[in-house]
């Protein structure tokens, strides 16, 4: 591969299951993209964590290996943003190493800790000054059951960091918690702007209040890459860092979302719905999660992101296809289309990973009989993601009501079926941009805001000229699909009975 220009970005995504590296030049044009599988550690029922030191070893590796498949040089690097999974618990000690596995945002160990703070009305104490919901992976949760189950890790903190707040010090030696990131942490105070002390002492983790960093921006540089990091890499000593992005802004970025008319739909391990909003609502129909949007340097208005979501996406279909011995993609899409549309009594609830109907509910089929085969299976998990998508979209509409169209991002877009099952189901029309690497591009867009290429974030995603692939919505399968989605609601609220009944007779 010969790079046709003397500049590039590199852009960093450590998502759930890879981390990759991409180059690209100051027109968002991508050179070239490394990629790495990051393996779960799940030792425990309900655990999911990352071998911190093997993280930061694939993520050398990888830079090392983008710039070897490209020809380019260190030298031409001239700075590195880096993308990543939100929420989840890093923890160094107070010699800056690794404290044991980070946890990431589908660890679910912390269940109990949040049932309780759910019991004493704590959600609705934070939610006025964090406008966060409390999640099983919210690094307030993590740092709670720590507290309570392994009280010597924790009296060993030093820092608490995120993903890219991680990698990011692995790469300059510099501490920092990033702007987008952090805000939907639940240590952050949304008016504010800032940490706010009062909201550790509510949560009784106050202890960590001088191990969390200093706040940075997404597109301020936070420091640069060290000699040792260089000689690892071959990067070049001194190249600039970035903040970075919270990946569901990255993909925002790159999905060309500006107003209140379109939303972004991200459909990975979590189901995720954005909106970009120019203020807080102080009354609004549900609890919507807000965090500020990546507007570092920049004059746009829209300084926040807003969403629904849950872990109850497409990782339940990977989950399916590795136990029935890894069927391929297209495969998978030619037997979910021999099937007429929302014709089968199978349903399927995607938790797997979490859910967004409750702590205790978990995944399952319904609706099974002798005469249904793998088919059937596989188009009730496409309908079980979609539905739960629909459960965060249908609130989100609530909340902006003028929307007419919905981009998506994720794997699942690259299914003509699943995204047409999207639009019949939703009744709207679904946007693709064509953009392979989201995270990757966005957080290269980070460096080139904060190198000075662009003044801000508008005028860089100005830059992008990716094509937009649209999916109308077919109307005559809209009814068969609202009967079955109508169903699927009414299994949920049957099953939440069964756990509050269940919970009583634990009790007893």
């Amino acid at each position: 591969m010969n790079a046709t220009s003397t500049e590039y970005w590199l852009g960093i995504d450590c998502g759930g299951t890879y981390l990759k590296a991409g180059l690209y030049d100051r027109q968002g044009a991508e050179l070239c993209i490394s990629r790495q599988a990051l393996p779960v550690i799940s030792e425990h029922p309900g655990w999911a964590e990352r071998d911190m030191s093997a993280l930061w070893q694939s993520c050398i590796d990888t830079i090392a290996n983008v710039l070897r498949q490209s020809g380019v040089s260190g030298q031409q690097v001239q700075g590195i943003g880096i993308s990543a999974q939100g929420k989840g618990l890093f923890l160094l000690d107070k010699n800056e190493k690794p404290l044991g596995n980070a946890m990431l945002s589908s660890d679910r160990r912390a269940i109990e800790v949040v049932s309780q703070w759910q019991r004493d009305g704590l959600p609705e104490l934070l939610y006025p000054l964090t406008r966060q919901t409390l999640w099983t992976g919210h690094p307030v949760s993590l740092l709670r059951w720590v507290k309570l189950h392994q009280p010597e890790r924790y009296r060993q903190i030093g820092s608490v960091m995120m993903a890219h707040d991680y990698l990011r010090f692995c790469l300059t030696g510099e501490r920092a918690c990033e702007e987008t990131n952090i805000s939907e942490s639940n240590l952050y105070n949304m008016t504010l702007g800032g940490y706010d002390p009062q909201l550790t002492e509510l949560l009784g983790i106050s202890e960590v209040n001088s191990a969390i960093p200093p706040v940075v921006g997404s597109a301020e540089i936070s420091g640069r890459v060290t000699e040792e990091v260089a000689a690892k890499t071959g990067l070049c000593v001194g190249t600039p860092v970035v903040g970075g992005l919270f990946d569901v802004v990255s993909t925002a970025l790159c999905a060309g979302l500006q107003d209140e008319f379109t939303l972004n739909a991200v459909m990975g391990t979590w189901a995720v719905t954005s909106g970009l909003a120019p203020e807080i609502c102080q009354h609004e129909a549900h609890p919507y999660v807000y965090g500020r949007y990546a507007n570092a340097l920049s004059s746009d208005e829209k300084n926040y992101i807003v969403h629904e979501a849950s872990p109850t996406s497409s990782a339940n279909l990977e989950w399916l296809t590795q136990q029935l011995g890894g069927l391929g993609f297209e495969e998978i899409n030619r037997l979910v289309a021999a099937l007429p549309k929302a014709g089968s009594d199978v349903m399927f609830l995607p938790f797997l990973y979490g859910s967004n109907a409750g702590l205790d509910m978990t995944a399952g089929f319904y609706g099974l009989q002798s005469l249904h085969h793998r088919g059937h299976l596989l188009q009730a998990v496409y309908e079980g993601v979609i539905f739960s998508h629909m459960t965060h979209l249908n609130r989100m509409r609530e909340r902006f009501t003028q929307v007419n169209k919905l981009r998506v991002t994720g794997g699942p877009a690259h299914s003509k079926v699943w995204m047409q099952m999207l639009a019949d189901v939703s009744g709207l029309p679904i946007e693709l941009p064509q953009v392979e690497e989201t995270g990757c591009l966005g957080a290269a867009l980070a460096a080139l805001v904060g190198c000075g290429v662009y003044s801000d974030f508008k005028q860089a995603q100005g830059q992008l000229s990716h094509d937009i692939q649209r999916i109308e919505p077919d109307d005559a399968a809209w009814s068969a699909y609202q009967h079955k989605f109508t169903r699927y609601q009414y299994l949920i609220e049957a099953l939440q009975t069964y756990h509050v009944r269940c919970s009583s007779l634990n009790k007893s």
